[in-house]
């Protein structure tokens, strides 16, 4: 109980951290790679994310998910693209190495794929070094550069949006 409270703390301050020293020099660039977060525990049918490509004229290659689920299920899974809160240690620092990997890549456009404030999801965002990402109304807005006002699961509203946005920003040909 306490090193859950030790692990929120840690995450929190580390989100804050990173917002601290996000770099936005690429937060123009056009959407060549798209990267998802996604809270599996709201949301399971990925293929409908990855089928964006055709939305938004990037390569099927190009486009990555990546989801949370809480690590009570004692289920094995052979998913290596899932993070999971036993993952993180009281201190916040994440051991995942291909979490890390997708944070690390330089995503055009980095979608958290999940409504409101989740901790651990909001802090995965911050430490992303995606060049824009986007949002849905209810979460922090420090950590998004736009924030859509439909639901996740409203998959046709949100590809709607979502490409109406990044055409009228210029960041789609």
């Amino acid at each position: 109980m306490i090193l859950n409270k030790l692990k929120q703390k840690s995450l929190r301050k580390g989100k804050e951290r990173h917002l601290e020293k996000r770099d936005r020099s690429g937060v123009n660039s056009k959407v060549k790679t798209i990267g998802f977060l996604v809270d599996e525990a709201h949301f399971q049918d990925f293929e409908v994310l990855y089928d964006i490509y055709k939305d938004l004229n990037v390569l099927p290659k190009d486009v990555k998910v990546f989801s949370f689920i809480e690590s009570k299920k004692k289920l094995p899974s052979l998913r290596q693209n899932q993070v999971q809160s036993k993952d993180f240690d009281w201190k916040g620092n994440m051991h995942n190495q291909n979490a890390q990997e997708f944070l690390d890549k330089q995503f055009d456009v980095l979608i958290g794929f999940y409504e409101g404030q989740h901790e651990i999801l909001d802090h995965l965002v911050a430490a992303s070094s995606a060049n824009f990402k986007v949002g849905f109304s209810g979460a922090d807005q420090r950590l998004y550069d736009l924030l859509l006002a439909v639901k996740p699961t409203d998959i046709s509203a949100f590809k709607s949006e979502l490409k109406k946005y990044l055409t009228a920003l210029g960041k789609m040909s």
